[in-house]
C-alpha cells in the first residue's frame, strides 16, 4: 500500500514536473540579477517579461531581451545553441537577428586568457561573450544585476523522481526526496516553482 501511495506521489510529481519544464530559473532571489552588459548594445534581461532564460545541466536555453537589438535567441537549431558542459563553462552560439551570432566561448589569437562565459557554484554568470557586430557582453559576478541562475533545476527534481520510480522502495525513500526538497529550497528561495 506504501509502495502504491508512494508510486503516484512520484508519477504526479513527474507529470507536474513537465509542465514547467520551459520555465526560466534566472534570478531566484528576485534581486535584479538578471542582466548582462554590451558597451555596445547596452542591457541584455535574461528574465524578461516574456520569454526568459533556462539554465540546465547540459544547455542554457531560451531568449534574452535588448532594448536596443531585439531578442537574442540562446538555442538556435544551427550550431547547437549554447552548451553547458556540467561545470558551469558554457559555449556554443546565440543568434540575434539584428546582430548575427554571439560566442559564449570566444578565444582571442595570441591571448591565452579565457574569455569564455561561466556558471558558478552559487549560479552567477562571470565572463565574457563576443559578437562579431556588437562587440564584447560582460558577466561580472560581483555586480548585483549580474545573470544569476538557480543551481537546483526542474530537470534535476524530475530525474530524481525517475530514478526513485526505478529504484523502488528498498533505495530512494521519502527522506531522500526531502533532503532534495531541502537543497532546491536553500539554493532557489522565495516562492521558486517548486
Amino acid at each position: 500500500m506504501k509502495t502504491d501511495i508512494r508510486m503516484r506521489l512520484t508519477v504526479m510529481l513527474v507529470l507536474s514536473l513537465a509542465c514547467c519544464v520551459c520555465a526560466e530559473n534566472i534570478d531566484p532571489y528576485n534581486t535584479g540579477a538578471q542582466f548582462g552588459w554590451g558597451e555596445n548594445v547596452g542591457w541584455l534581461n535574461f528574465e524578461p517579461s516574456y520569454g526568459g532564460v533556462q539554465v540546465s545541466a547540459d544547455k542554457v536555453e531560451g531568449f534574452v531581451w535588448a532594448e536596443n537589438i531585439g531578442w537574442i535567441n540562446l538555442s538556435p537549431a544551427a550550431y547547437g545553441g549554447v552548451t553547458n558542459d556540467g561545470s558551469g563553462n558554457l559555449s556554443g552560439f546565440a543568434w540575434g537577428e539584428n546582430v548575427g551570432w554571439i560566442n559564449f566561448a570566444p578565444v582571442v589569437p595570441n591571448d591565452p586568457t579565457d574569455y569564455g562565459v561561466r556558471i558558478d557554484g552559487e549560479g552567477r554568470f562571470n565572463g565574457w561573450a563576443w559578437g562579431e557586430n556588437i562587440g564584447w557582453i560582460s558577466f561580472d559576478a560581483a555586480q548585483a544585476w549580474n545573470a544569476q541562475a538557480c543551481v537546483v533545476t526542474i530537470e534535476d527534481l524530475a530525474s530524481f523522481a525517475v530514478n526513485w520510480l526505478a529504484v523502488g522502495p528498498q533505495g530512494v525513500d521519502l527522506a531522500d526526496y526531502g533532503t532534495l526538497a531541502d537543497h532546491w529550497l536553500d539554493f532557489c528561495p522565495d516562492a521558486w516553482p517548486f
